[in-house]
């Protein structure tokens, strides 16, 4: 009998071996094919990823979005063929064969670096070292906040995320991961790739961290295995599945394992290995298969290992049909009579209101009947007005709540923000002030790229901000956002703008929001209550001074009621304009070239004014126009002696029109 034991023993060990090998083989080959590629992690964490799909990770190829599945996500995205091996393998429609030999090729699923794909096993856009650390702590929180609100029988799952060194480096890795210890994320692992080679060589030009008292300070668990050890592997997965903590599971592994002459070096990292090579990886593996061959038999193992999650799935939907009125409730948008009210409101009273405090109104009434809008703020949330009176605190073991206090970590609360949005559809929305988007925009342009819908709140948007000065006033960031493909951008110019503003957000189901908002008072531009949203036409006239108009004045936020005080100004010459509010150039771009040529090409002298860069302005004044804007650093004084300073004051403004148009 124990004979028999040892020899069952030896066979899965060399039946799991051939299954990692399948990986580096695939990984390898790819790479070779495309001449272009990081083969080395790949073939490193093949045993590790091999023990985990195997034993452990709940998934089901055939439906790859079932909410309870257990998320896998690859920090190190340059690795990417390992989850593409994996994919294929374990049987998901979304890549087959011909797709990894298309890696890196136009049209071909299997990018460079992972690229978010609905419905396809990729559960994030990775590459940017440290962004799936993140994307992970945010999947783990929208694990416990489905759990408490919807039941532990539909929502309990694990979010394993595979790191490297250099995600490790990244000081995004320390903000998410320090988070995560604090909310005590107990289904949250991270397999850390403990290969000690970089680009420049070994980690240890650069990096002499002591691991285990760095992790454990964060309050995470840490384990040490030998990555290439299968028992060493297994244990420590075992020891996790019922932490109370988020743990670590630190593998030793050895960077492009199975090639004689690359194996441990950065030469194995971020290059084909060379046909030469690759035929000594297959005899040293003793893979005597051609390029991209996997046999029957091997793939049969593969498929059955992705076929354990049918029967997991259907036992779990019988649950599921008993609570789906539950679920449907907590993902359920209604918002849209709140928006109503609150724009009735708003033109009844006719409060003279910061944007930021016009933002915090919106979101107290929306808040209220939408459960899956998950606020928070990057330790700002009474200057961003970002928490109301309607919000619960999400705290250590305790996420019946609806709020996040992210502490001073910007980076990592957009990295977050995006984990939440990717994981169901709940919609986050997070506040800091707008200089530091700065901090964010790697997350920002992920999200943007990934079609989500996360919502960033970002106050203190110009120099209106004062006396915090040059480092806190935002001059070029405004230009930088707007460059930014599939990201709507808004600047609110009062209270009514504001509110419809965040409901174009609410809608955008694809799209990120920036909402860009004032510290100081606004006036109110609006005084009539409309049902019809018009800054979601991006830009549309308030003000005409006349029947004929020989100037167009284009403003957003704040700078708006200078653009109105103006133009009551060279009214006064006889020179008659129209004033356009511009809430979102994004959106203006989309409309009709019949509605842009009429807010546009009405009249051939035109001006923007707006506190910031000027640069995004000047397609629309044209050569014959001029650019009312900042476009050196800021000063620190009272902000209306600043706006005074810079010239942006309706008496200058004008003078120089005049002598434009005439």
């Amino acid at each position: 009998m124990i004979l028999l034991s040892l020899q069952r023993i030896n066979f899965l060990k060399k039946l799991n071996k051939t299954l990692s090998n399948s990986i580096r083989a695939l990984s390898m080959d790819a790479v070779q094919k495309a001449n272009s590629g990081h083969p080395g992690m790949p073939m490193g964490m093949s045993d590790v990823c091999t023990i985990l799909f195997k034993y452990f990770l709940k998934f089901n190829p055939k439906n790859p979005s079932w909410i309870n599945r257990d998320r896998f996500v690859l920090s190190a995205g340059h690795g990417s063929m390992l989850l593409y091996s994996l994919l294929y393998l374990t049987g998901y429609k979304s890549i087959k064969i011909k797709d990894i030999k298309n890696f890196r090729q136009i049209d071909s699923i299997c990018a460079g670096h992972p690229e978010y794909v609905q419905n396809s096993g990729i559960e994030t856009t990775t590459g940017p070292l440290g962004q799936g650390i993140s994307n992970a702590v945010g999947f783990a929180i929208a694990e416990e906040i489905l759990k408490k609100k919807i039941g532990k029988d539909i929502i309990n799952h694990k979010t394993y995320v595979v790191a490297g060194d250099g995600c490790l480096m990244e000081g995004i890795s320390h903000e998410a991961m320090s988070l995560a210890g604090h909310l005590k994320l107990k289904n949250l692992i991270m397999l850390f790739d403990n290969n000690s080679i970089s680009i420049d060589g070994p980690t240890s030009l650069a990096v002499s961290d002591n691991f285990k008292k760095r992790f454990e300070s964060y309050g995470w668990n840490y384990i040490e295995i030998n990555g290439h050890e299968e028992n060493e592997i297994f244990k420590a997965l075992k020891k996790v599945q019922n932490a109370k903590k988020p743990s670590i599971i630190s593998c030793k592994t050895k960077i492009g394992y199975g090639s004689p002459n690359k194996s441990g070096k950065a030469s194995s990292h971020g290059s084909p290995l060379g046909l030469e090579e690759t035929q000594l990886v297959r005899k040293q593996l003793e893979w005597g298969f051609k390029p991209f061959e996997i046999p029957k038999n091997i793939l049969k193992i593969w498929r059955k290992i992705g076929k354990k999650g049918e029967k997991i799935e259907q036992k779990w939907n019988k649950i599921y049909r008993r609570k789906k009125s539950k679920i449907d409730i907590f993902f359920k948008n209604n918002f849209t009579t709140s928006v109503l009210n609150e724009k009735r409101i708003a033109v009844k009273e006719g409060k003279n209101l910061a944007s930021r405090k016009s933002s915090e109104l919106i979101i107290d009434s929306v808040v209220k009947k939408n459960y899956n809008l998950i606020g928070g703020s990057a330790d700002l949330a009474g200057s961003n007005n970002t928490k109301t009176k309607s919000h619960k605190i999400l705290t250590p073991g305790n996420f019946d709540g609806n709020y996040i206090h992210y502490g001073v970590r910007e980076h990592a609360m957009c990295g977050i923000m995006n984990g939440l949005a990717l994981h169901s559809n709940i919609i986050p929305y997070g506040g800091t002030f707008l200089i530091f988007s700065d901090y964010c925009k790697p997350s920002i342009r992920l999200a943007a790229m990934m079609k989500q819908q996360v919502i960033y709140v970002m106050t203190h948007d110009s120099i209106g901000l004062g006396e915090d000065g040059p480092t806190h006033q935002p001059i070029e960031q405004l230009s930088g956002l707007r460059a930014i493909p599939n990201l709507n951008v808004f600047r609110p110019a009062d209270r009514v703008e504001t509110i419809e503003c965040w409901e174009h957000a609410l809608k955008s189901l694809e799209t990120p929001s920036i909402l860009s908002l004032t510290r100081q008072n606004l006036s109110p531009i609006r005084n009539k209550f409309s049902k019809f949203n018009k800054c979601s036409l991006g830009a549309y006239e308030i003000l005409r001074t006349n029947k004929k108009v020989r100037l167009t004045i284009f403003s957003s936020g704040s700078e708006v009621e200078l653009a109105l005080e103006t133009s009551h100004k060279l009214a006064k010459y006889k020179i008659y304009s129209k004033v356009i509010s511009v809430p979102c150039m994004e959106l203006f771009e989309l409309q009709s070239n019949n509605y842009r040529n009429k807010i546009l090409n009405e009249t051939k002298y035109k001006i923007s004014i707006e506190a910031g860069s000027s640069d995004y302005w000047k397609k629309y004044v044209g050569d014959f126009g001029i650019t009312f804007g900042i476009d050196v650093f800021g000063k620190s004084a009272p902000y209306k002696d600043i706006y005074k300073y810079f010239g942006l004051r309706a008496s200058n403004i004008a003078e120089k029109t005049r002598k434009l148009v005439k």
